[in-house]
Protein backbone atom coordinates (compact mmCIF):
# COMPACT_ATOMS: atom_id res chain seq x y z
CA UNK A 1 0.00 0.00 0.00
CA UNK A 2 1.23 3.64 -1.03
CA UNK A 3 0.07 4.94 2.64
CA UNK A 4 2.37 2.97 4.43
CA UNK A 5 5.60 4.09 2.82
CA UNK A 6 7.61 6.41 4.32
CA UNK A 7 7.78 10.00 3.20
CA UNK A 8 11.04 9.24 1.51
CA UNK A 9 9.77 6.16 -0.35
CA UNK A 10 6.61 7.80 -1.73
CA UNK A 11 8.25 10.79 -2.86
CA UNK A 12 10.93 8.20 -4.93
CA UNK A 13 8.06 6.12 -6.29
CA UNK A 14 6.10 8.82 -7.54
CA UNK A 15 9.47 9.70 -9.62
CA UNK A 16 9.74 6.99 -10.66
CA UNK A 17 8.88 5.15 -13.85
CA UNK A 18 5.67 3.22 -12.22
CA UNK A 19 2.14 4.95 -12.87
CA UNK A 20 1.44 5.26 -9.81
CA UNK A 21 1.36 7.45 -7.39
CA UNK A 22 0.12 10.08 -10.00
CA UNK A 23 -2.38 13.45 -9.90
CA UNK A 24 -5.34 11.60 -8.16
CA UNK A 25 -3.01 10.22 -5.65
CA UNK A 26 -1.15 13.16 -4.60
CA UNK A 27 -4.27 15.55 -4.69
CA UNK A 28 -5.88 12.62 -1.95
CA UNK A 29 -2.91 13.03 -0.16
CA UNK A 30 -2.86 16.69 -0.29
CA UNK A 31 -6.92 16.76 1.03
CA UNK A 32 -5.45 14.32 4.08
CA UNK A 33 -2.66 16.64 5.07
CA UNK A 34 -5.48 19.53 4.86
CA UNK A 35 -7.21 17.43 7.24
CA UNK A 36 -4.28 17.06 9.86
CA UNK A 37 -3.21 20.40 9.72
CA UNK A 38 -7.38 21.52 10.48
CA UNK A 39 -7.14 19.12 13.12
CA UNK A 40 -3.85 20.09 14.49
CA UNK A 41 -5.11 23.87 14.92
CA UNK A 42 -8.13 23.31 16.31
CA UNK A 43 -6.42 21.06 18.63
CA UNK A 44 -3.66 23.83 19.58
CA UNK A 45 -6.93 25.91 20.54
CA UNK A 46 -8.47 23.81 22.97
CA UNK A 47 -7.75 24.07 26.38
CA UNK A 48 -6.66 27.89 25.38
CA UNK A 49 -7.66 30.44 28.59
CA UNK A 50 -7.35 32.80 25.40
CA UNK A 51 -10.08 31.01 23.59
CA UNK A 52 -12.90 29.81 26.05
CA UNK A 53 -15.71 30.79 24.02
CA UNK A 54 -14.83 28.92 20.73
CA UNK A 55 -13.78 25.47 23.10
CA UNK A 56 -16.47 23.27 21.81
CA UNK A 57 -16.56 24.80 18.58
CA UNK A 58 -13.11 23.49 18.33
CA UNK A 59 -13.76 20.26 19.57
CA UNK A 60 -16.44 19.65 17.24
CA UNK A 61 -14.02 20.57 14.40
CA UNK A 62 -11.12 18.32 15.90
CA UNK A 63 -13.42 15.21 16.52
CA UNK A 64 -15.61 15.90 12.47
CA UNK A 65 -12.33 16.13 10.42
CA UNK A 66 -11.03 13.12 11.66
CA UNK A 67 -13.15 11.19 9.79
CA UNK A 68 -12.63 13.44 6.20
CA UNK A 69 -8.58 12.72 7.06
CA UNK A 70 -9.05 9.18 7.33
CA UNK A 71 -10.84 8.41 3.96
CA UNK A 72 -8.87 10.90 1.82
CA UNK A 73 -5.57 8.77 3.05
CA UNK A 74 -7.64 5.69 1.95
CA UNK A 75 -8.21 7.30 -1.77
CA UNK A 76 -4.47 7.58 -2.08
CA UNK A 77 -4.67 3.66 -2.93
CA UNK A 78 -8.35 3.73 -4.02
CA UNK A 79 -7.26 6.12 -6.47
CA UNK A 80 -4.26 4.24 -7.46
CA UNK A 81 -5.97 1.48 -8.52
CA UNK A 82 -9.04 3.19 -9.98
CA UNK A 83 -7.86 2.66 -13.75
CA UNK A 84 -7.18 -1.35 -12.91
CA UNK A 85 -10.81 -2.21 -14.53
CA UNK A 86 -9.76 -0.53 -17.43
CA UNK A 87 -6.77 -1.81 -18.15
CA UNK A 88 -8.66 -5.03 -17.82
CA UNK A 89 -11.20 -4.11 -20.53
CA UNK A 90 -8.59 -3.47 -22.97
CA UNK A 91 -7.18 -6.90 -22.68
CA UNK A 92 -10.50 -8.49 -23.04
CA UNK A 93 -10.86 -10.58 -26.37
CA UNK A 94 -12.42 -8.58 -29.64
CA UNK A 95 -12.50 -11.25 -32.14
CA UNK A 96 -16.61 -11.43 -32.50
CA UNK A 97 -19.29 -8.70 -32.23
CA UNK A 98 -20.34 -9.95 -29.28
CA UNK A 99 -16.60 -9.76 -27.74
CA UNK A 100 -16.48 -6.56 -29.14
CA UNK A 101 -19.57 -5.01 -27.43
CA UNK A 102 -18.74 -6.54 -23.73
CA UNK A 103 -15.27 -5.10 -24.18
CA UNK A 104 -16.55 -1.96 -25.03
CA UNK A 105 -19.11 -1.99 -22.09
CA UNK A 106 -16.36 -3.06 -19.86
CA UNK A 107 -14.00 -0.19 -20.53
CA UNK A 108 -17.19 2.25 -20.38
CA UNK A 109 -17.96 0.86 -16.81
CA UNK A 110 -14.22 1.28 -16.22
CA UNK A 111 -14.11 4.86 -17.19
CA UNK A 112 -16.89 5.93 -15.58
CA UNK A 113 -15.85 4.14 -12.42
CA UNK A 114 -12.12 5.87 -12.89
CA UNK A 115 -13.91 9.34 -12.89
CA UNK A 116 -16.38 8.81 -9.88
CA UNK A 117 -12.85 8.30 -7.75
CA UNK A 118 -11.03 11.71 -7.77
CA UNK A 119 -15.05 13.02 -7.64
CA UNK A 120 -15.43 11.06 -4.43
CA UNK A 121 -11.94 13.16 -3.42
CA UNK A 122 -12.37 16.52 -4.79
CA UNK A 123 -16.05 16.32 -2.62
CA UNK A 124 -14.50 15.04 0.31
CA UNK A 125 -11.84 17.45 0.57
CA UNK A 126 -14.12 20.20 -0.19
CA UNK A 127 -15.88 19.21 2.88
CA UNK A 128 -13.24 20.39 5.29
CA UNK A 129 -13.21 24.18 3.89
CA UNK A 130 -15.83 25.55 6.23
CA UNK A 131 -13.78 24.23 9.62
CA UNK A 132 -10.20 25.48 7.54
CA UNK A 133 -11.99 29.23 7.86
CA UNK A 134 -13.10 28.63 11.66
CA UNK A 135 -9.91 27.55 12.42
CA UNK A 136 -8.19 30.11 11.20
CA UNK A 137 -10.53 32.89 11.89
CA UNK A 138 -10.96 32.02 15.62
CA UNK A 139 -8.33 29.44 16.32
CA UNK A 140 -5.15 29.98 18.01
CA UNK A 141 -3.53 32.69 16.06
CA UNK A 142 -0.02 31.28 16.77
CA UNK A 143 -1.21 28.66 14.05
CA UNK A 144 -2.74 31.02 11.80
CA UNK A 145 -0.36 30.04 8.97
CA UNK A 146 -0.59 26.57 9.19
CA UNK A 147 -4.46 27.04 8.63
CA UNK A 148 -3.81 28.48 6.08
CA UNK A 149 -1.62 26.49 4.49
CA UNK A 150 -4.58 23.36 4.84
CA UNK A 151 -6.91 25.92 2.87
CA UNK A 152 -3.99 25.98 -0.01
CA UNK A 153 -3.59 22.27 0.25
CA UNK A 154 -7.11 21.91 0.20
CA UNK A 155 -8.43 23.87 -2.92
CA UNK A 156 -5.10 21.86 -4.58
CA UNK A 157 -6.59 18.74 -3.97
CA UNK A 158 -10.35 19.47 -4.72
CA UNK A 159 -8.73 21.04 -8.47
CA UNK A 160 -6.01 18.20 -8.66
CA UNK A 161 -8.76 15.36 -8.23
CA UNK A 162 -11.31 17.02 -10.69
CA UNK A 163 -8.19 17.56 -13.56
CA UNK A 164 -8.15 13.20 -13.47
CA UNK A 165 -12.13 13.51 -13.63
CA UNK A 166 -12.37 15.77 -16.42
CA UNK A 167 -9.64 13.76 -18.74
CA UNK A 168 -11.52 10.43 -17.83
CA UNK A 169 -15.12 12.37 -19.01
CA UNK A 170 -13.47 12.67 -22.23
CA UNK A 171 -13.26 9.17 -22.69
CA UNK A 172 -16.84 8.28 -21.43
CA UNK A 173 -19.83 7.92 -23.99
CA UNK A 174 -22.53 8.33 -21.72
CA UNK A 175 -23.74 12.17 -22.40
CA UNK A 176 -26.40 12.21 -19.39
CA UNK A 177 -23.30 10.72 -17.03
CA UNK A 178 -20.62 13.14 -18.60
CA UNK A 179 -22.87 16.74 -18.29
CA UNK A 180 -24.31 15.66 -15.14
CA UNK A 181 -20.87 15.09 -13.87
CA UNK A 182 -19.61 17.87 -15.20
CA UNK A 183 -21.76 20.14 -13.61
CA UNK A 184 -20.41 18.79 -10.70
CA UNK A 185 -17.01 19.60 -11.05
CA UNK A 186 -17.61 22.99 -11.53
CA UNK A 187 -19.62 24.09 -8.72
CA UNK A 188 -16.86 21.99 -6.89
CA UNK A 189 -13.81 23.62 -8.55
CA UNK A 190 -15.76 27.25 -8.47
CA UNK A 191 -16.54 26.76 -4.56
CA UNK A 192 -12.58 25.63 -3.68
CA UNK A 193 -11.18 28.63 -5.65
CA UNK A 194 -13.68 30.73 -4.13
CA UNK A 195 -13.23 29.45 -0.55
CA UNK A 196 -9.35 29.39 -0.34
CA UNK A 197 -9.31 32.92 -1.63
CA UNK A 198 -11.77 34.13 0.76
CA UNK A 199 -9.76 32.08 3.89
CA UNK A 200 -6.39 33.29 2.59
CA UNK A 201 -7.82 37.29 2.88
CA UNK A 202 -8.44 36.36 6.56
CA UNK A 203 -5.19 35.86 7.26
CA UNK A 204 -3.26 38.82 8.67
CA UNK A 205 0.57 38.92 9.65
Amino acid sequence: MLVNLSVTDFVEKTASDAPVPGGGSIAALAGGIAAGLTEMVANLTIGKKKYEDVQEEMKTISEEVVAYKVKLVELVDKDASSFDDVMKAFKMPKETDEEKAARTAAIQKGMKYAASVPLDTAKTAAGILDWIEAVVVRGNSNAVTDGAVAAMMCRTAVLGALYNVKINLGSIKDEAFVAEVTKEVEELEARAIAREKAILDQVKL
